[in-house]
């Protein structure tokens, strides 16, 4: 019963955490006010975690495991066109998510507060991981770009609100994807 009830408390450590990087940012969330709004002691928070740094990287870990299956998979594959494709729609498929589009949206909005963050550190390593598993080793520079860039769409169009573009959540990830596709061909 005690492991069950740790382990609670620790996702909903990681979820409330979760919740307070979104509305005040990462710089902005104290370890006291996760607490609080937990409803229990910022002693209870320590046993769990002792800082925000160990609450990212439990936050990041599921979401990095899910980009090395991708890039793993990728790996298996081999570089080419059909490869790029395919990483592409798991990878939007992981960021549309429940959890994992806020934790990579924390990581998109929070780049400059998390760059010495261990956690941030590997999702880095991870992205041009991707990149790599996909792209020819004499791929030029420019192949390896539109690639970095087709992920980047994907983030937008996981990320930008109505009044960035003012069309539905599904009509913005399916043109993020469209994009993607279109910059990943070569």
């Amino acid at each position: 019963m005690t492991d069950a009830r740790r382990t609670d408390t620790r996702a909903q450590i990681r979820e409330v955490a979760l919740e307070l990087f979104a509305e005040r940012g990462y710089d902005g969330t104290s370890l006291r006010e996760i607490a609080e709004r937990l409803g229990i002691t910022k002693a209870a928070v320590y046993y769990h975690y002792k800082t925000k740094e160990e609450i990212v990287g439990a936050l990041f870990d599921d979401f990095l495991a899910g980009v090395d299956e991708i890039v793993e998979w990728a790996h298996e594959k081999g570089p080419g066109p059909e490869t790029r494709a395919e990483v592409l729609r798991r990878y939007q498929d992981l960021l549309t998510g429940p959890s994992a589009a806020q934790v990579a949206r924390l990581m998109q909005e929070g780049q400059s507060s998390l760059r010495d963050v261990a956690a941030a550190k590997d999702m880095k390593t991870r992205f041009f991981a991707m990149g790599r598993a996909v792209t020819a080793p004499d791929a030029s520079a420019a192949e390896q770009l539109r690639m970095r860039l087709a992920v980047i769409a994907l983030h937008l169009g996981a990320f930008m609100d109505q009044e960035s573009l003012p069309v539905s959540d599904e009509e913005r990830r399916t043109a993020a994807l469209e994009v993607a596709l279109e910059l990943a061909r070569t």
